[in-house]
């Protein structure tokens, strides 16, 4: 990962379409994660999870790698990536095998799931994920962890997540022309969720929206797994469109004005705080008050609001989300977001911000970070399901030596 291989680190790179976020993360002996590097630049090149300048994306990533190295004092070599666009798709899908020798092995449940994730899909798509929800053996049903029980037949339900292959080797080209290399390739949403999601919520049931600058992300878990997927191909740039034709200004200021003053219900924005607008074309700025500008942004995020909610329905799972819902991404920060969010859902809404990190946690303790902290999260489970799969491969191994020279081979 590093040319400091006497350290244990794992390395994240969220390419927005606003941002571009790469972080460092040490894994501890005690198999915490520390955060020891961050690079944060203006993304170019990006619209809506999708490359549109491979030169301005590669340049983007350079930097906020340079930084996070500087940082981190070390040199990074490759990277979790997360991915999204409008692209993603999901899909449930179920796996059937027979158990080998009447007990459930490591073997029966890798095939098991690789028939599940064996559903035909187009040349153009790339299998990013397949993520276990269940299990059944026989006539037992709704089991987790089916490792060394007795039976005949086990059934798989998994969670299928593709892409499109061109944007995903687009975006790899990207960071391969940083001289880097991609580990692996991660839904963002799915980021998020090992970010900002705690096991309570996951098994009561719980619905996250990640709302990025092009895109907002819904994955909704019930019962410990994810049960669904989405990408909306709106999000907090409409918010900055909106601000930018109304009130006549370039969308850099406008961009500024919706971070520092916006706010997502007009009830609780302030009708005598003053906010001076740039104009364009070398007009003179204008005052305008913070109430009118929530007058304008209200709106639309009442619209980004519902859209969540409709795709919520289109789910099937509204009524098993007993936990709530989650927002985070940058949008999430706005003031009255949580609010309006509480209207339209009608149900408990909280803001997700990264959980469970220690290290430079005031770089990254923010919901704008949940993907970035989340890649390094999803990378350190990685790690460590790949290091038991080698010890017990290790341990196989011996054993089918010690047995060879006792004959029983």
């Amino acid at each position: 990962m590093t040319k400091s291989v006497e350290r244990n680190l794992v390395i994240g790179l969220d390419v927005g379409t606003s941002k571009v976020v790469a972080t460092v993360g040490e894994i501890t002996d005690d198999n915490k994660l520390s955060i020891v590097g961050v690079g944060r630049q203006v993304s170019h090149g990006m619209d809506k999870g999708g490359v549109n300048d491979l030169n301005l994306v590669s340049e983007s990533i350079r930097r906020a790698i340079d930084e996070a190295e500087l940082m981190a004092d070390c040199r990074i070599s490759s990277v979790y990536l997360g991915i999204s666009g409008k692209h993603i798709q999901c899909q449930n899908e179920t796996g059937v095998v027979a158990i080998n020798n009447t007990e459930v092995t490591d073997e029966d449940i890798d095939n098991v799931i690789h028939i599940a994730r064996s559903v035909p899909i187009s040349a153009e798509r790339k299998m990013l994920h397949a993520l276990p929800q269940e299990y059944s053996i026989d006539m037992q049903e709704g089991i987790k962890n089916p490792l060394g029980m007795s039976g005949v037949r086990m059934e798989a339900k998994a969670h299928i997540i593709t892409c499109s292959n061109d944007m995903a080797k687009n975006i790899e080209k990207c960071v391969e022309r940083c001289g880097l290399q991609v580990d692996q390739l991660i839904f963002n949403a799915l980021a998020s969720c090992y970010s900002v999601l705690t096991e309570d919520e996951k098994e009561l049931g719980v619905a996250v929206l990640d709302i990025g600058g092009g895109t907002m992300d819904i994955t909704i878990y019930i019962n410990g797994a994810l049960r669904h997927s989405a990408v909306i191909p709106v999000a907090g740039n409409q918010v900055t469109g909106d601000i930018a034709k109304i009130f006549r200004t370039p969308i850099s200021h406008a961009e500024a004005i919706k971070v520092q003053y916006a706010c997502a219900s007009s009830q609780m924005a302030s009708n005598e705080e003053q906010i001076e607008v740039p104009s364009v074309g070398g007009r003179p700025a204008r005052i305008m008050s913070r109430h009118t500008l929530s007058e304008v942004v209200e709106p639309r995020f009442r619209e980004l609001f519902e859209l969540a909610l409709e795709e919520i329905r289109r789910s099937g799972f509204e009524d098993q989300i007993a936990a709530g819902l989650v927002i985070t991404g940058g949008s999430a920060k706005m003031t009255g977001a949580l609010e309006v969010a509480e209207d339209i859902f009608q149900m408990p809404v909280r803001i997700g911000s990264p959980l469970g990190i220690t290290g430079l946690t005031d770089y990254v303790s923010d919901p704008s970070f949940a993907t970035a902290v989340g890649l390094l999260q999803y990378g350190r489970t990685m790690q460590s399901i790949n290091a038991t799969k080698a010890k017990a491969d290790e341990g196989n191994w011996w054993s089918r030596i010690t047995k060879w020279f006792q004959g029983e081979f």
